[in-house]
């Protein structure tokens, strides 16, 4: 008896010491791989994007913007492939513009989120900035440099803070001088390689603009398109050596998309390059040409996606593209033909990479955190098409969590702004986020998005502005058929004009939604018309409707019928918003406010249109979070992720 106890306990031993063992030697992996692991949505905040800036011509220096530390920056790349922080401004910058030989950069920084940048010249090696311009409440900015880095050019509004008008600064005195004082909202394209002439923007609306080449000594200056053709634009013009030709993009075609075209200085004909470099069905969204004229690096879009192609400029040759698929953009080559790219992806944060077309060498320069997140557990988002109430098809992508499994789920429609921008599916932290968390979205392209040809931005011009809306609630009613989802399960949200669609929708429509985000969105037009910067109204009247016609305004505006919303309203607005001011937000949290709704809100004091620093855009989401599931998912009212 007593050898059988024995036996039994040393066998007792044995297994639980081999339990006891497998236990300890798994605990970290099993406690890290145990259950579902989601971040929380500050965490996912956290990931971090970065840009390309800029490279030297001899490829030794490349240099990024990133928001790693908490506020977009630049950085340069060392030797030894570390990332080294060049500037520290505590609002972060706003744009930077790499001298030719890579020895300076012009750094434009504005407070607050107020976009009223001021230029300041930056030594790339060591960071060293020294402040060229300080004028409150003046916006400067489209800099470029001449091509032996003695002087910039840029445009600046400090005349009468409506017109941009040019000037011309000189790097060793900063002496500077107005060099071209034509009315309205200038911007550079380019110099002319022996430093003669500038190559110059004039918009009139946010779809139409022509082009003037200016004589950087005389003053005297040219417009190269015509006067009266309607709405067209000319982008990515580019002056070729001869001083004469001119390769850009426009859309004065036609079908209305856009295409790689040339011009002649001179004449005001456009002659499109239809040579099959490019498939006609897809607009084109940019060109980009070496230093020495070398290569041409195109950008099109297709379906929402930014593709690049890249030819041998002298012989017309197509060049490999490189083996990434997602969102590609061109920012320069050396003299080696090494092409520094943008890249990202729904599921990849953007990147810079380096790419030869002739060795087919890619290498990847920067490196984003993620924040311990897997990137395996981020979902793609399908392209889908709908019809509106007129038969119109109408694109956007459907964002469904991983584990989908067919039933009614907590939807949010998602807005984008502009009216003349497109949703792409970049990569959207928080969209991950929401779809780890059981939701899907909408991300939606109603007529007026830009990406579809110039009718359908035209479709939603002044007297058609709802139309655009009823796009929306076409979008609803699809996802409702599809069983995606249910009444009293759909939010929507949207910033800047998509704020105004979250506005209108839910003033148009008030029993379509049960939660909605209006972030630095519109709330009065004829309001935000006379409160706007004084540069940016007449853009606006060309697309919302002029002041002279406020009946129309006022039938547009959410504000009149704020009486009929019904629907839980989230508010987010920066104090500092040149674009639509605050007092746009203020009015309709008080309307909601008056009629005895449900509106909360977020006013940050230190941002302008939309959150810029990471602690705000980390307290934003989290208030968007909490919003939604109160009143989407009211099982987890008071939920904290």
């Amino acid at each position: 008896m007593k050898k059988i106890a024995i036996l039994l306990f040393t066998l007792i031993f044995i297994i639980s010491s081999l339990l006891f063992a497998e236990t300890n030697t798994d605990k970290p992996q099993t406690l890290l791989n145990k259950g579902k692991y989601i971040p929380d949505i500050g965490t996912f905040l956290q990931i971090g994007a970065n840009s390309p800036a800029g490279m030297s011509w001899d490829g030794d220096k490349v240099f990024f913007t990133s928001s790693s530390s908490g506020s977009s920056q630049v950085y340069r790349i060392t030797d030894e492939g570390w990332p080294y922080q060049l500037t520290t401004f505590e609002d972060g910058i706003d744009f930077f513009v790499l001298s030719n030989n890579a020895e300076m950069g012009i750094v434009g920084a504005s407070i607050g989120g107020s976009e009223q940048s001021q230029l300041y010249l930056m030594d790339t090696e060591t960071g060293r900035v020294l402040k060229l311009t300080d004028y409150q409440d003046v916006q400067m900015g489209s800099v470029v440099w001449s091509n032996d880095d003695n002087s910039i050019y840029y445009r600046s509004n400090e005349e009468n803070k409506r017109d941009f008008f040019l000037y011309q600064m000189d790097i060793a005195t900063g002496d500077r001088k107005k060099i071209f004082s034509n009315p309205g909202y200038n911007s550079i394209a380019n110099i002319s390689e022996d430093d003669n002439l500038l190559l110059i923007y004039t918009f009139t609306s946010n779809v139409n603009n022509d082009l003037h080449l200016l004589d950087i000594s005389t003053g005297e200056s040219q417009m190269l398109t015509p006067a009266d053709e309607g709405d067209a634009l000319y982008i990515s013009p580019t002056l070729m050596p001869d001083n004469k030709t001119i390769w850009l993009v426009c859309n004065a075609n036609d079908d209305g998309k856009a295409r790689i075209a040339k011009m002649t200085v001179g004449s005001t004909d456009v002659e499109f390059v239809n040579d099959g470099f490019i498939d006609p069905m897809w607009e084109v969204e940019g060109i980009g040409f070496s230093r020495d004229y070398k290569y041409m690096g195109a950008q099109y879009n297709e379906e929402g996606y930014n593709r690049l192609k890249i030819r041998d400029f002298a012989t017309g040759k197509e060049l490999p593209a490189p083996p990434l698929d997602g969102m590609l953009g061109f920012a320069g080559a050396d003299k080696n033909g090494n092409m520094l790219l943008s890249f990202s992806g729904p599921t990849q944060a953007p990147e810079c990479w380096l790419w030869n077309p002739h060795t087919q060498e890619l290498k990847q320069l920067t490196y984003a955190i993620y924040a311990g997140i897997d990137r395996k557990i981020f979902t793609e988002p399908k392209l889908v098409k709908f019809k509106s109430f007129d038969g119109l098809e109408i694109p956007a992508f459907l964002y469904l969590p991983p584990d989908y499994d067919g039933k009614p789920i907590p939807f949010i429609v998602n807005a984008h702004g502009g009216p003349e921008s497109q949703f792409q599916p970049g990569f959207i932290r928080n969209f991950q986020y929401l779809m780890l968390n059981g939701y899907g979205i909408l991300a939606v392209n109603p007529r007026g998005s830009s990406g579809y040809s110039k009718e359908y931005m035209n479709l939603d011009n002044y007297k058609n502005r709802k139309n655009s809306l009823k796009d929306y609630k076409a979008s609803v009613e699809w996802l409702i058929k599809n069983n995606y989802t249910e009444k009293g399960k759909i939010g929507i949200r949207g910033g800047s004009y998509g704020g105004y669609v979250v506005l209108g929708m839910i003033t148009e429509y008030p029993d379509l939604f049960s939660a909605a985000v209006d972030n630095v969105g519109i709330a009065n037009f004829k309001t935000f018309l006379e409160n706007t910067k004084p540069y940016r109204r007449a853009l606006r009247e060309s697309e919302y409707g002029p002041l002279s016609d406020p009946e129309f305004l006022d039938s547009v505006s959410p504000i009149f019928k704020a009486h009929l919303i019904k629907t839980p309203l989230l508010v987010v607005h920066g104090e500092n918003d040149p674009r639509v001011p605050v007092s746009e937000a203020r009015q309709i949290i008080k309307a909601v406010q008056d009629n005895g709704g449900i509106v909360d809100s977020l006013i940050f004091p230190d941002e302008g249109h939309g959150a810029s620093k990471r602690v705000n855009v980390i307290a934003e989401y989290r208030k968007q979070v909490e919003f939604f599931n109160r009143h989407l998912k009211p099982m987890v009212v008071d939920n904290k992720e």
